[in-house]
């Protein structure tokens, strides 16, 4: 059980404070209301791009990085489709640097062309490296928007296409600033070793004072229903070919959610689910094979994905993952195996815990979900889950209608002969 307070700035930040005396470090977590989903198909990239920026200094503090490593403390970000994090952690007793730097680029970010142009070039290069040139990068950018037609989690974080970063001007980058870098789109969370009253007056002191700022209102439409199987094949110099599946599933707080991230484990949480044993172990069609949710605030997918052993048919070894989702689909989940991946669950939440850091980004994104408590009910749901629930909850997601699936077929490319 995660123990916390909360109240609410006048400018609509709203803070998080959880007390532990255990600790030497204290840490933030600033989570902004804005993702990948909340960018115009036009110009995308720019939730992911402007992580980077924020890095680039503010107009009172032009570099982040040393004023924080000088008291001994560290940071990072991330973007997803969702949110963008961002997080240090310092010793306790210099937490206000952190409530001062962070503070300061919420208010009044430096805009520099010479700073847009160097983390322009970072996020091209990172998008050529992990997404253009490597084996499989490009999965996802095939795979989402053979999922997805309407909806914006179609195009991946990084953007749906790098001349969105390459052609990204100040106008936009600070047009993008000022839409979502606001108190009232954000959420604090104060961690560690620091009492509920010194942090709730640093907070006041250093955030109190920056403008509300117009408060986004989010109107994204939803998926229409796929009603029908959707395939596409492509090939690659790759090691191996592969089979990526990609079923639409219920939101992050459907009460199906869980259910449905059971049935993930069921078919491929570890070498003892059910597509690993049968179709690496027992039928050898498959080098590895493994499922999991996406767990999006909006509908989300139940991906399957796996890397096919050499000279195995495409379509044979679709066609297994297919029967063993049936057989989901026809019977009821037998209670040992159902328990055996509750427990399974309940045991990733309860380490996710013990990191203090953790235990800050779950309070953060409970809070966006629309209760802080969110955490400390996740395994009470996870045990409430039936085995009629599995089967219910597997014929409307498993069912092939619903399905999207990307065949990646190995092709080497043919090497120079010499004369």
């Amino acid at each position: 059980m995660i123990q916390f307070k909360e109240f609410t700035l006048d400018n609509g930040l709203r803070v998080i404070v959880h007390e532990d005396h255990t600790s030497p470090m204290a840490v933030l977590n600033v989570l902004y209301d804005v993702g990948s989903r909340d960018e115009e198909e036009a110009h995308t990239g720019f939730a992911h791009l402007f992580e980077h920026l924020m890095f680039s200094g503010s107009i009172n503090i032009h570099s982040y990085d040393e004023p924080l490593q000088r008291v001994g403390g560290e940071n990072n970000a991330f973007t997803s489709p969702d949110i963008t994090n961002y997080y240090l952690s310092v010793p306790a007793q210099n937490v206000e640097t952190g409530f001062w730097l962070e503070s300061d680029r919420m208010m009044e970010l430096l805009f520099s062309e010479h700073g847009l142009e160097v983390q322009r070039k970072v996020v091209v290069e990172e998008f050529k490296q992990n997404y253009l040139n490597q084996p499989y990068g490009d999965v996802w950018l095939k795979l989402r928007p053979l999922a997805y037609k309407e909806h914006p989690y179609k195009w991946a974080t990084i953007g749906k296409e790098i001349s969105h970063i390459e052609d990204a001007t100040m106008e936009i980058v600070r047009s993008f600033f000022k839409k979502h870098y606001s108190p009232s789109n954000a959420i604090l969370v104060v961690a560690g070793n620091i009492t509920f009253d010194k942090a709730k007056e640093l907070t006041e002191k250093w955030f109190g004072p920056i403008p509300s700022g117009e408060k986004y209102v989010r109107n994204i439409k939803p998926e229409p229903k796929q009603t029908e199987p959707r395939v596409l094949e492509v090939s690659a110099d790759v090691p191996l070919s592969a089979i990526y599946k990609a079923y639409h599933m219920p939101n992050r707080t459907h009460q199906d959610y869980y259910a449905v991230d059971l049935i993930s484990d069921i078919l491929g949480r570890g070498k003892s689910s059910r597509l690993y044993d049968r179709l690496v172990k027992d039928q050898k069609l498959f080098n590895s094979i493994s499922a999991s949710v996406s767990g999006s605030i909006e509908e989300g997918l139940l991906m399957i994905q796996g890397k096919l052993n050499e000279g195995v048919n495409l379509e044979e070894a679709n066609a297994a993952i297919e029967a063993i989702n049936q057989e989901l689909m026809d019977s009821l989940v037998d209670e040992h195996e159902l328990n055996k991946v509750k427990n399974q669950a309940e045991t990733s939440l309860v380490f996710s815990e013990i990191e203090l850091l953790n235990r800050a980004m779950n309070l953060a994104y409970g809070k966006l979900l629309g209760d802080a408590n969110f955490v400390n009910t996740e395994g009470e749901k996870i045990q409430a889950v039936t085995p009629a629930d599995i089967q219910r909850c597997a014929k409307q997601v498993l069912d092939p209608n619903n399905c999207s699936t990307l065949l990646y077929k190995a092709e080497k490319k043919q090497e120079a002969v010499e004369a």
